[in-house]
């Protein structure tokens, strides 16, 4: 691939990307690349590119973890294999996306079929057999009155609907929602209304009609509802990722179910990434035998190959927010909420979970994980503060030695970007994957944060690939990572 550069358009200089040769047979239009040209891209090819079109700020923190080197080509089960065949265990797992792992034969076996057999995918003027069957699974999945459904395409669309739908139902004199104290609920402009992200919330005009309490406190929710009337709408994650794998005791959601009965509040629960039985239970807040007014999923409900998602209310309020007919369409199906094949891909999805018995591995296997985790903080106190969660969504906090890096260090790291600055789970992260050919992701708000959450498919022996390549690259001591990774970025 040629690269060249224009001249500088206004005071702006431009990176212009020459694309391969056109084939033979297109005779006029763009240059544009084909899906033999994308396949083939090399990795600097690729890295140009995405500097270029995409996101360079991105590519900055991709370079400084050691990730911008590595060309995925294929992946199956619990691996990636990049473009030298080296197999990747996946322990990071696409936030939550993956739980039936990458490209499972009966995901695939279900979209070909579907394609085969050239069924329908747009249903906008038509029923949709399938959004149908799609939607009376997510209600039989579903405990108590949960049954109605809303599809659509990205956790942040489902999330949209179900704060939409529970102030509908709570009407407008009770217009506030309030929220939790480092939350993460979507980057659409209403969902980020309820994130607790200075970062993504950057200075976009949001929605005003919300309240911020801390996470996890009941009193604080009590008197948010107790003080100010208007208030109809409390929205949680059961767990939250970003903010570091933090989940409350079962006192608290069975304390909120009761409060928001008395108050007329609903609650809306937040399942796009600890939902679909990543915790150990279908929901996570079937943990604690509550129920909430108003759920919502995506990530793993498209089987790891399609973009898939759902808002799950109880019946009556949904019938309050849009049951009459001059209502229905108030917030309707966009075009791909239930397009066919995702919705099939779906259905297929459910019934993997169940028949393959992947909620109960994730239970049991996902407690093995956290056993042995257990083990490595008691070996390496001095290095992991903690190790909490439930099933395959874990997290594994270290301890901030900004303070007790030797002196001769401190410079070194102080040139690293703000947000390494006393985090081991960056510089951990990058060895897993350079030295061990392990996968792990991070957290939105705590630095200090490895957040694991493996496909549900994942078994003991992975669990122990992981952990003797977690022990070996903690067996170094803080000052030897340390060094390594700031060596890697100077040479």
């Amino acid at each position: 691939m040629n690269m060249m550069t224009t001249e500088p358009q206004s005071d702006v200089q431009r990176t212009v990307v020459d694309a391969p040769a056109l084939s033979p047979d297109v005779a006029s239009g763009p240059k544009l690349m084909s899906v033999s040209d994308a396949k083939a891209l090399d990795v600097p090819g690729m890295a140009e590119l995405f500097k270029t079109h995409l996101n360079p700020g991105q590519y900055h923190f991709m370079k400084l973890l050691g990730f911008h080197k590595v060309k995925i080509e294929r992946a199956e089960g619990m691996y990636y294999f990049d473009q030298d065949d080296r197999k990747i265990l996946d322990f990071f797992g696409g936030f939550g996306s993956l739980a039936l792992g990458h490209n499972h034969p009966r995901i695939l076996q279900a979209r070909k079929n579907f394609q085969d057999e050239k069924r329908h995918e747009i249903a906008m003027a038509f029923l949709s057999q399938y959004a149908s069957a799609l939607a009376y699974n997510l209600a039989a999945c579903s405990p108590g009155d949960l049954d109605m459904v809303f599809l659509g395409s990205s956790g942040s669309e489902a999330m949209e609907a179900a704060i939409k739908v529970a102030e509908r139902a709570a009407g407008p004199k009770r217009p506030k929602i309030v929220y939790a104290e480092n939350s993460f609920h979507g980057k659409t402009k209403g969902t980020l209304s309820i994130t607790d992200s200075p970062l993504y919330r950057g200075e976009f005009r949001l929605v005003d009609n919300t309240v911020r309490v801390p996470f996890a406190d009941i009193e604080a929710v009590e008197n948010a509802f107790k003080s100010d009337p208007e208030i109809g709408v409390i929205v949680l994650e059961t767990v939250q990722g970003g903010g570091g794998i933090i989940s409350a005791q079962a006192e608290y959601w069975q304390e909120l179910r009761r409060l928001c009965d008395a108050h007329g509040v609903l609650w809306v629960a937040d399942e796009v990434q600890c939902g679909l039985g990543r915790t150990g239970k279908f929901y996570a807040f079937e943990h604690y035998g509550v129920i909430p007014d108003v759920t919502a999923l995506a990530k793993s409900l498209g089987g790891g190959k399609c973009a898939m998602a759902a808002m799950i209310a109880k019946r009556d309020v949904y019938m309050k927010a849009y049951g009459a007919p001059k209502n229905a369409m108030i917030h309707g199906p966009a075009t791909f909420g239930g397009i066919g094949e995702a919705c099939v891909t779906s259905i297929e999805t459910l019934h993997v979970l169940y028949e393959e018995h992947l909620i109960e591995n994730a239970e049991s296997t996902g407690a093995y994980l956290i056993a042995q985790l257990e083990t490595l903080q008691k070996k390496f106190p001095s290095m992991i503060k903690d190790v909490r969660g439930k099933g395959f969504m874990v997290g594994v906090e270290f301890q901030d030695f900004s303070k007790t890096l030797p002196m001769v260090l401190r410079p070194m790291v102080g040139l690293l970007d703000d947000k390494l600055k006393g985090s081991l789970s960056g510089f951990i992260g990058a060895q897993l994957l350079r030295d061990h050919d392990v996968l792990v992701a991070f957290t939105e708000y705590n630095r200090n944060v490895i957040r694991l959450e493996p496909p549900l498919i994942c078994q003991k022996v992975h669990v122990d690939t992981f952990i003797e390549a977690f022990d070996a690259v903690l067996l170094r001591g803080i000052v030897a990572i340390v060094k390594d990774f700031v060596k890697s970025q100077v040479s």
